[in-house]
């Protein structure tokens, strides 16, 4: 069976976005998890596809220009990022975002569509998010691995990767890595 993995970049008191509805700490959204290799699709909830199709469309229209909505030029990764992304199928899980630009985009309804990709062949799977999201196929028994990348900040009041957890959660730390910047790179597998 493929796994589930979770890839998120989170606030050293886990916030996944500030108030302005984004992690403006984060100063890259690139795939920085390792994940790419054994990777075949992709899912992300509803609230956060139009906006994650828009940024990486635009990077990959203009790969050479400042981003539009940053106003920076995009990263080497991210630039390999929105090439891997156009041709890796998405399945957004939504019940009111329902249009995509993208051809390798699908719109699934709920948990038994995410157990149901997971039996099918391929690599593994990458959980985007948003939070909701990871937290519900985390509480459906669903998510397989948690990849954080923990930013040496704390965000205080914002949205939180785990607010609507409903059970716990027993994790076991696979890896520990420092980077650059003070960031640290956390590998748990979900007991």
């Amino acid at each position: 069976m493929r796994k589930l993995i979770a890839g998120l970049k989170v606030s050293l008191d886990s916030k996944v976005e500030g108030p302005e509805g984004f992690a403006d700490w984060v100063s890259a959204w690139s795939e920085d998890y390792g994940l790419t290799p054994q990777i075949d699709a992709v899912v992300i909830g509803g609230g956060m596809y139009p906006g994650y199709e828009q940024y990486w469309t635009a990077i990959e229209n203009q790969p050479d220009q400042p981003h539009p909505l940053t106003g920076v030029n995009p990263t080497p990764a991210e630039l390999e990022w929105s090439r891997f992304a156009a041709e890796t199928p998405h399945y957004v899980m939504s019940s009111t975002v329902t249009t995509s630009e993208w051809k390798q985009t699908r719109f699934i309804g709920g948990t038994d569509d995410i157990a149901d990709l997971k039996r099918q062949p391929g690599k593994d799977i990458y959980l985007m998010g948003g939070a909701r999201l990871t937290a519900s196929l985390l509480d459906a028994g669903l998510l397989d691995e948690l990849r954080l990348i923990i930013y040496p900040l704390i965000a205080g009041e914002a949205k939180a990767l785990f607010a609507t957890i409903e059970h716990r959660h027993s994790l076991d730390l696979q890896k520990v890595k420092q980077l650059p910047d003070g960031l640290v790179s956390l590998v748990y597998t979900i007991k």
